[in-house]
């Protein structure tokens, strides 16, 4: 039983401490440019030797990537925590919940930009980008299955990606018409705008 409660806290503790690096590696990149800044700054800056940072990231541009990786064990959680009886589609509409403040918070929406522009203009990042996105969608696609199913993923079952598919397609398609618009509308009503056009059956 200890054994069991121990891990979930380990996992807390170094998630915690990866989110307070990141935080702090963002603040020097948005400051002084991405390649500019050392692994050293970053350790220095968060108050640990390079040794220990070592612990957190393998390298500067996991530090970067990692962050979606937490972000795709954060959507993992929020699925897990709906309702076993809910309709699928309402899940992932409230699933994306975690993901609006960073969109309509000005503070929050201008610092994930900056960083998103420099995954977007450093080819070894952007790459390792695009197999971050894939694996979060794969993540959702599995719970996706099981709340349908009861099982993972079949080959010849095509709804389970089809609908984290569409789920992405509505989150990029409000956000870019909120990023563009005088933004007197919610990005989440826009959301449910979007996710409205789509039926789930």
């Amino acid at each position: 039983m200890e054994q069991t409660t121990a891990t979930p806290i380990r996992a807390r503790t170094r998630r915690l401490a990866q989110t307070e690096l990141t935080s702090v590696a963002q603040d020097l990149f948005l400051a002084q440019g991405y390649d500019d800044t050392t692994v050293d700054q970053i350790a220095a800056a968060a108050g640990m030797s390079r040794r220990t940072f070592f612990r957190y990231f393998p390298s500067k541009d996991d530090l970067v990537i990692g962050k979606y990786d937490l972000f795709a064990d954060r959507m993992a959680e929020a699925l897990d925590a709906r309702p076993a009886d809910e309709a699928v589609w309402e899940s992932m509409r409230r699933v994306f919940d975690i993901a609006l403040d960073y969109v309509q918070d000005p503070h929050q929406r201008a610092r994930n930009d900056a960083m998103d522009e420099i995954v977007r203009s450093t080819s070894q990042l952007n790459a390792r980008y695009l197999e971050k996105l894939q694996r979060i969608q794969q993540m959702l696609i599995g719970r996706i299955a099981i709340r349908l199913t009861g099982t993972d993923a079949a080959p010849g079952d095509p709804r389970p990606a089809a609908i984290v598919g569409a789920a992405f397609a509505c989150m990029e398609s409000a956000r870019s018409v909120y990023l563009a618009s005088d933004q007197t509308t919610t990005i989440g009503e826009l959301l449910d705008q979007a996710m409205a056009t789509v039926t789930i059956t």
